[in-house]
């Protein structure tokens, strides 16, 4: 196990598509991770709010928020600042990975994530 795993880092998981929030979760919980979920953007800013995740999964596609303007609010906030933000998404583009960093994301997955390279990144964020 890494030592970021070692530390029971606490991620917050913001997928609104059950499937893939469910994979994601059985993947980082196996791999160590305390996890917490959300399925839209404003219970991701609740969850985040009340226990401040060290890093922050974001779908970037939520039905009922802009990604960038949740990591806008979650950069901003004192309590949540602090949280590493890991934009996933279906947008590939070059410009919507420049509007992702910035708007204060960390990194940017696009989808369909490799798992390997979702743990690398994650390992990186909070080693």
């Amino acid at each position: 196990m890494s030592q970021a795993s070692d530390a029971r880092s606490r991620i917050l998981l913001v997928e609104d598509n059950e499937t893939i929030r469910h994979a994601f979760q059985i993947l980082l919980e196996e791999s160590g991770y305390i996890v917490a979920e959300a399925s839209s953007g404003g219970e991701a800013l609740e969850r985040a709010r009340e226990t401040p995740p060290d890093l922050i999964l974001l779908d970037l596609g939520l039905p009922d928020a802009n990604g960038l303007e949740i990591v806008r609010r979650i950069k901003g906030d004192p309590l949540t600042r602090d949280s590493v933000v890991v934009a996933v998404t279906g947008r590939a583009l070059e410009t919507d990975r420049d509007a992702c960093l910035e708007a204060g994301c960390a990194a940017y997955l696009p989808k369909p994530i490799d798992t390997a390279r979702l743990l690398g990144t994650i390992e990186e964020m909070l080693g």
